[in-house]
């Protein structure tokens, strides 16, 4: 089995799925998880109380007590309570697959650009994500009337076919300045800082520790000890972007309103307000400082100890080693 997940699941006043909440993903389950589960069919189904009831006993006996918990939270929930069962990691035909999926993504057991997610923008609704919950965006005038009714106000933070990530999961070790900026299914590896004007799509993230203040665009993965610099840009592949998914090494440093197209590797970077595309004429020099070639920046892709920088005379973006390494302030990244 790929994966499973038992979910709360939120829907629309005509009865449409809009959202669901995992609170224990399992991603790869052992034989004693795939027993307990009974046999349990591929695909997305309701269960009752007595099947949570069933679940939670079963859970129970294979050793495994978080997932029991779980089993034994959803009984008598609000809204219907989902069992989304992956046998394979295929493409995505239903909203809960969607989900799991994301979830799977922001709970780190896969890495961004790893999970087969064709279909995903097909399955997934506009939401108005609000402060009373996930709703159809038809639904929010009369919500609104009768919150303002009870001397309420029903705030609407969005409409995105995406909610926001701390809604659904609170990965450990990670300092987010403003929530509403990173969305569910991006992957913050431990010790990440997302500034307030940091941005994580989904599909996206770091490995490790760093600094964001940028924005890492989806199908972007950004190495350990990197820095992102305020309104930094990493291209990615979708509204028409290309095809070539790119990475950012460790220790590399993309200055404030900077920005690349191409691969990083290890120790590079890119001076403040340089947006380096695929295409940019980029002047390679060797260590005395003289030209050697001229190429696209394209083929540099992926090169470690690169910095890229703007020719103050002549205005020609130019290229040589890096003899700096990027190190983080210790202290101000520090998560206790």
């Amino acid at each position: 089995m790929f994966a499973f997940g038992l979910g709360l699941a939120t829907r629309a006043r005509d009865g449409a799925l809009l959202d669901v909440f995992y609170p224990l993903p399992a991603f790869q389950p052992d034989a004693g998880l795939v027993q307990a589960l009974g046999g349990a069919a591929a695909g997305v189904r309701e269960v009752t109380d007595r099947d949570l009831e069933t679940l939670a006993r079963a859970f129970a006996d294979a050793g495994v007590p978080e997932h029991a918990a779980v089993a034994r939270g959803c009984i008598g929930a609000h809204g219907p309570c989902v069992l989304t069962v992956l046998e394979v990691d295929g493409p995505i035909a239903h909203i809960a697959e969607a989900y799991l999926k994301l979830h799977l993504l922001s709970w780190r057991h896969c890495l961004p650009n790893t999970l087969n997610l064709d279909g995903i923008f097909a399955v997934l609704p506009n939401v108005a994500w609000t402060s009373q919950g996930p709703m159809a965006p038809a639904d929010v005038g009369e919500q609104a009337l009768r919150a303002r009714v009870r001397g309420d106000v029903l705030k609407v933070h969005a409409v995105d076919k995406f909610p926001p990530l701390l809604d659904y999961v609170i990965p450990s070790g990670v300092r987010i300045g403003d929530g509403s900026r990173i969305r569910l299914g991006a992957h913050l590896g431990e010790g990440t800082t997302v500034m307030h004007e940091g941005f994580v799509n989904f599909n996206a993230g770091t490995r490790g520790a760093g600094m964001i203040e940028g924005r890492i665009s989806q199908g972007v993965l950004v190495g350990e000890q990197s820095d992102l610099g305020g309104s930094a840009s990493t291209q990615g592949t979708l509204s028409g972007g290309g095809k070539e998914r790119i990475s950012i090494g460790e220790s590399c440093l993309i200055g404030a309103n900077a920005g690349t197209g191409i691969s990083l590797g290890d120790r590079c970077i890119i001076e403040a307000g340089l947006y380096v595309t695929a295409s940019t004429p980029v002047c390679v020099l060797d260590e005395r400082g003289d030209e050697v070639r001229t190429v696209k920046a394209r083929e540099l892709s992926g090169h470690s100890d690169l910095l890229f920088l703007r020719n103050g005379r002549n205005g020609r973006v130019e290229c040589r080693t890096n003899r700096t390494a990027v190190e983080l302030n210790q202290e101000l990244h520090a998560h206790n």
